[in-house]
């Protein structure tokens, strides 16, 4: 309140502004009280020429304001409810009203309140600095408290909503009623100190929480300033009986504990001082005295100055025209012509500070950052440690020197308010059901899947061909498998293949040292040198299986497969054959063994090759295989198998398919000679063969579809070394056995049974 006395004397002593003009005023109480703030408004209203300060206001009159002109200005109120009421009234009037400390955004509603200004920021923008501190330090999970005013209702609902927005949560929330009993209080302390929240927000008056705070406590108050002189004139002020001092007597009595000898109250009679008004205010310990940093009277002293700026462009106080240092004091204007000066005013005060209001009738958003720290007598002091300038770059409007701050019981380090600890890497938050979003537990991320940062809420997936570390705080490049020319299961087939073609070649080196005898001559030595061979492909197409498959071993597996079997199973159909018509016909000199001669042997094996050729060919032209990394597997064995893609599937089962069926044929032929009655039966040996064959394969089917990753291409692998070893073991060893053992039986007579005596 002396505060804006001083400001309205400081104007009249400047020459600079309104020269010529003085300003008065009416100081009135709204006791903090709607009804009261009302009461107090309409013999103000009523007036014609009224400058008011928080309805505490100013009544001009003609010798000492402007002469025959109405100032309809007023400075006020403190509090948000009373405010809303008084701006709702002055509104419909046109009358600026200039609050100096009620912030709730509900007063930024121009169509409500058309007449308000403010040079306090809105809880807006102390919501937005709020919020940016709570979640600066780490807290998550906070209480709130606050009283049953307007400015704490809408300061709690509008922080309790961008919180939440930011991700924190509200763990409770606790009101102060305007007289709380002890008991209140105490159960709103203990519901502090049982609650998880170690980490309270507050919207309420200092004066309303002095029960309840504690050392440690962060505030946003306004920017202060030294006001030069300010401090003189409060320590001049002294009481009188003068109408209009009543404020200053009451003052003067509590701060010296003393009455005035015109009081007659029971008090007076027991004893009580009289004051004698010369008691000094310097001596003093109050916040009264204490003027080295003002705030809220500083809202004060830029709104009397906001007012006298807009009426010195409204009455053309013209410094450099022709009526040089005259304002137009005798000119009539209107509220609303001052209304609109007031809210379009912009100047730079003496402490740099630039004073205009927006488009809402708001400041520029500044505050300090206090922290309620105790000296060295034990008594709270406010300390700044930090600063919020809401018109500043997003990231740049909180500036905090944590270095500077005292918390709870002198702590230096920040405290931790949580429901829930942050979830380490590698794992991710799961709400619990029916509880807030800030109480989880941490559940380890699923295989391919990692989180690399504390506090994860969810997981990210490992893109393709790569998979998450035991930690699951990276992705790692998929380990490649493949049947490898190192690996011991890979050094195994090979050994076994060089096996077989071994075998193979030194069964050929006895076929061909001895292919004049009868043994060798028998059934057309041609196709058994042509089925030694196709066996030996045989033996040789497993290796195209081994090693990292590429383009071009991709496409060789399938047709290498295919033709070398085909091969092998025509020259057992042709040797079959012949059996059958050799032993089958009534004369040895048979015209059907005639008619199937070398020749005709030669073109049967083309004609049962030919269509595998083609078919083979059709597969690798029309849809051929590819190197493929399949990840199917990674999520079991972490590793990713390079396999051969088939793009048409059916094409290998048609290959495997015709194989089957030469097979098939071949068995059948076999069986029908097995009881021909000769001593080395050819037919029965080949039936053998076919049955090894035939198990073989049958039983590769389900181990090739069921087994994982490289298994698939072992088991193929092991398919054509089992039956290549069993068409050679069973169809040749014999032989070689008869070649090289019983040289007695390798003759004519004694393939036919006959031998001599």
């Amino acid at each position: 309140m002396m505060t804006m006395v001083f400001a309205v004397e400081e104007i009249n002593r400047n020459s600079s502004l309104l020269p010529g003009v003085k300003l008065g005023y009416r100081i009135m109480d709204s006791c903090d009280h709607v009804h009261t703030s009302l009461q107090a408004l309409f013999p103000l209203v009523s007036q014609s020429k009224v400058v008011t300060s928080e309805m505490r206001s100013t009544q001009s009159d003609a010798s000492t304001c402007l002469s025959g002109s109405p100032v309809p200005a007023v400075i006020g109120l403190a509090s948000s409810s009373p405010t809303r009421a008084v701006a709702q009234t002055l509104g419909s009037l046109n009358i600026p009203l200039v609050s100096y400390f009620a912030t709730c955004t509900c007063l930024s509603d121009k169509k409500m309140y058309p007449s308000f200004l403010r040079t306090v920021p809105s809880d807006l923008f102390q919501v937005r600095g709020l919020v940016q501190l709570v979640t600066f330090s780490g807290w998550l999970w906070v209480g709130t408290i606050g009283t049953t005013d307007d400015y704490s209702h809408y300061g709690i609902q509008a922080f309790s909503n961008r919180f939440r927005q930011q991700g924190g949560c509200v763990a409770f929330h606790l009101t102060i009623t305007k007289s709380p009993t002890v008991a209140e209080i105490q159960g709103m302390a203990d519901r502090l100190q049982n609650s998880t929240a170690q980490v309270v927000v507050v919207f309420a008056t200092e004066g309303q929480l002095l029960d309840l705070l504690f050392e440690g406590t962060l505030g946003f108050s306004f920017p202060g300033v030294r006001i030069p002189g300010l401090k003189e004139f409060l320590f001049n002020v002294r009481p009188s009986p003068e109408p209009g001092m009543e404020f200053i007597n009451m003052f003067w009595e509590e701060q010296f504990g003393c009455k005035f000898g015109g009081d007659k109250s029971k008090e007076n009679e027991a004893c009580t001082p009289v004051c004698t008004g010369s008691e000094d205010l310097r001596y003093t310990d109050s916040s009264y005295a204490d003027v080295s940093q003002v705030r809220i009277s500083y809202n004060v002293y830029k709104a009397v100055h906001a007012i006298a700026h807009a009426l010195h462009t409204l009455l053309n106080c013209d410094l450099s025209g022709p009526n040089k240092g005259i304002c137009e004091k005798h000119k009539s204007f209107t509220s609303q012509q001052l209304l609109h000066h007031l809210k379009t005013v912009n100047f730079t005060n003496q402490f740099d500070e630039k004073v205009y209001f927006d488009s809402s009738g708001e400041p520029v958003p500044l505050y300090d950052i206090i922290n309620w720290q105790k000296d060295s007598k034990g008594e709270i002091r406010f300390i700044k440690v930090g600063s919020y300038d809401g018109s500043a770059p997003l990231g740049q409007q909180l500036q905090i020197k944590q270095s500077t701050i005292v918390w709870t019981k002198g702590q230096s380090q920040v405290p931790v308010s949580q429901c829930s600890a942050a979830c380490p890497p590698g794992s991710r938050q799961a709400r619990r059901p029916g509880e807030p979003r800030c109480c989880f537990d941490c559940l380890p991320c699923a295989d391919g899947e990692i989180s690399n940062q504390t506090g994860s809420t969810e997981c990210t997936k490992c893109p393709d061909y790569y998979w998450s570390d035991k930690e699951k705080v990276k992705c790692v490049a998929g380990v490649e498998e493949f049947l490898s020319f190192y690996d011991t299961m890979g050094i195994i087939l090979v050994a076994l293949t060089l096996l077989g073609v071994i075998l193979t070649t030194i069964i050929t080196i006895v076929f061909h040292h001895f292919r004049s005898t009868p043994i060798v001559k028998a059934n057309n030595s041609e196709i058994s040198f042509l089925l030694l061979f196709s066996l030996k492909l045989c033996f040789l197409c497993s290796l195209v299986f081994v090693g990292q498959p590429s383009v071009w071993t991709c496409r060789l597996r399938q047709p290498a497969f295919g033709i070398s079997f085909v091969l092998c199973l025509s020259c057992l159909l042709v040797k079959t054959i012949v059996v059958l018509l050799a032993f089958r016909a009534n004369v040895p000199s048979s015209r059907g063994l005639k008619l199937f001669g070398p020749s005709q042997q030669r073109m049967l094996i083309l004609c049962t090759t030919a269509p595998q050729i083609f078919l083979c060919a059709g597969c690798i032209l029309g849809a051929h295989p590819f190197p493929f990394r399949n990840p199917t597997y990674q999520a079991s064995t972490g590793k990713i198998v390079v396999e051969c893609k088939e793009p048409w599937p059916p094409g290998f089962y048609l290959i495997l398919g015709y194989i089957g069926l030469l097979a098939f044929v071949c068995l059948l032929l076999a069986f029908l000679g097995r009881k021909l009655p000769d001593t080395f039966n050819e037919a029965k040996l080949i039936t053998f063969s076919m049955l090894i064959f035939w198990a073989v394969w049958i039983s590769f089917i389900p181990a090739h579809v069921s087994s994982p990753g490289k298994f698939t291409v072992a088991v193929e692998i092991f398919a054509i070394l089992a039956s290549s070893f069993g068409l050679l073991l069973c169809v040749f060893v014999p032989k070689c056995y008869i070649i090289l053992l019983q040289p007695e039986k390798n003759i004519k007579k004694g393939i036919t049974g006959v031998y001599p005596r």
